[in-house]
């Protein structure tokens, strides 16, 4: 009985000891993932003419278009502040007099034939060694895309300088992979993505098709009964005018109906006259006989 108790008690506190820190390894977990994307983004900033380099960290928000279309120009808001004075950028010795301008810039990728995305914003002039503060208002990054589709966004550069290619401070992300991503959905130029099934097909019509498709033309076997047609109908149009002719008041039918009737009253006469002169001739060769 005392072994199973010291046994109990063995196991009891092995376990009250074991179970602490499982349960602390869990919330560790879920801070690593948590860390694995940040909105902090980690800078290391050189300076033109200093050996010496900056490490800075800059909050950053982004803000994505809600009508993104291809073929017109978009805003993405850019919005950045120091994660604390100790991170912050200090102004270097060489920074020029009058001021200088901050360039903001924005990772884009999951669309071809996008242009870089920029802002750009005006700084108060101070004096080397303070904090350069960053702009209050939000920055628009101006972009424009030819192609519809949804891109990935996440931020890019940030550098100082009175001029796009006079840049006193160029600051390069150090943490690109652990940073948080923004979807950037780009609709078509009409709106929507086109659909083929509502492409209107083109009306029927006797234009022969370019696609080399046999219409329904007449097939050889076909041929001599075309031709056949052809001969009687050129036969018909040989036939002289005259005969298709009937003089007015003459016989449908016969030789006779194209003399008239003037022709056959000649005819008849002459018949008879005819007759008459043989029986004469006859009549007087018998008187000759007999006398």
């Amino acid at each position: 009985m005392r072994i199973r108790s010291v046994l109990s008690v063995v196991v009891a506190g092995g376990l009250i000891l074991f179970w602490p820190a499982q349960a602390a390894a869990v919330p560790e977990a879920r801070q690593d993932a948590l860390a694995a994307v940040t909105d902090v983004v980690d800078y290391e900033c050189a300076t033109k003419g200093a050996t010496e380099k900056q490490q800075i960290k800059v909050k950053i928000e982004m803000t994505m278009p809600t009508d993104a279309t291809a073929g017109t120009q978009m805003s993405i808001g850019w919005h950045g502040t120091y994660a604390d004075d100790a991170t912050a950028l200090r102004v270097p010795a060489t920074v020029p007099a009058g001021g200088i301008k901050l360039y903001a810039y924005a990772s884009i990728s999951g669309i071809d034939q996008v242009s870089s995305a920029t802002g750009v914003a005006e700084l108060a002039a101070l004096s080397p060694g303070e904090i350069l503060p960053l702009p209050q208002a939000t920055v628009s990054l101006k972009t424009k895309s030819k192609n519809a589709g949804t891109a990935t966004v996440k931020p890019a550069a940030i550098n100082f300088g009175p001029k796009p290619d006079e840049r006193t401070i160029e600051c390069e992300v150090a943490n690109a992979d652990a940073l948080r991503t923004y979807t950037l959905t780009v609709a078509s130029a009409g709106g929507q993505q086109a659909d083929p099934s509502t492409t209107p097909s083109p009306s029927p019509s006797g234009t022969p098709s370019p696609s080399g498709t046999p219409s329904p033309t007449p097939t050889a076997s076909s041929l001599p009964t075309h031709t056949v047609t052809a001969t009687v109908t050129a036969s018909v149009e040989e036939v002289p005018d005259e005969r298709m002719k009937t003089p007015v008041g003459g016989a449908a039918t016969g030789g006779g109906g194209e003399a008239g009737p003037d022709g056959r009253m000649i005819v008849l006469i002459g018949t008879v006259l005819t007759l008459a002169a043989a029986t004469g001739l006859l009549l007087r060769r018998r008187s000759l006989h007999r006398g």
